[in-house]
């Protein structure tokens, strides 16, 4: 609902998902939210040349048994993943709407490919898509992937 805000002029939105807590809606560390809510404020607003924007989804496309799926990835950042090589978080699904989670990998500078061996026919992919998310997909501005999902089934 928050990137769908995003439609709207003047708006922007500041991923913070990595700085939360998993108990409390409210994250303690203020200094890294309010850093990339003014960045967002000095980069629009006032002209400044500054990563702002975390990488939001873009499109996808199914490749057998696997979705590649294409970010939005601003100013020639390039993604990557924190603690581990390959991108935690992922989600997919056949259209029986069941989702089970995947394994992914960055196959190109804002591009995953994720499956998993349960799904044969694969139709909508989510990224951290819960309540306080394991996930470790970053763009090289240091900015946390934005949490989407391609389907836009009922929960």
């Amino acid at each position: 609902a928050q990137t769908k805000t995003l439609e709207l002029p003047n708006t922007g939105q500041a991923v913070i998902i990595d700085v939360g807590e998993g108990r409390d809606i409210h994250p303690r560390d203020k200094q890294t939210v309010a850093n990339r809510l003014s960045a967002i404020a000095l980069a629009r607003d006032y002209g400044y040349d500054i990563p702002y924007r975390s990488a939001t989804y873009e499109s996808m496309e199914v490749e057998g048994n696997k979705i590649v799926v294409t970010l939005d990835v601003q100013d020639g950042a390039q993604l990557y993943t924190f603690d581990t090589h390959e991108p935690i978080g992922f989600a997919i699904a056949g259209e029986d709407q069941q989702f089970v989670w995947a394994q992914a990998k960055l196959t190109g500078k804002d591009q995953v490919t994720v499956w998993s061996d349960e799904i044969a026919n694969p139709v909508a992919v989510r990224y951290a898509w819960a309540s306080n998310p394991i996930c470790n997909l970053y763009d090289s501005n240091d900015l946390p992937v934005t949490p989407f999902r391609t389907d836009d089934w009922a929960e």
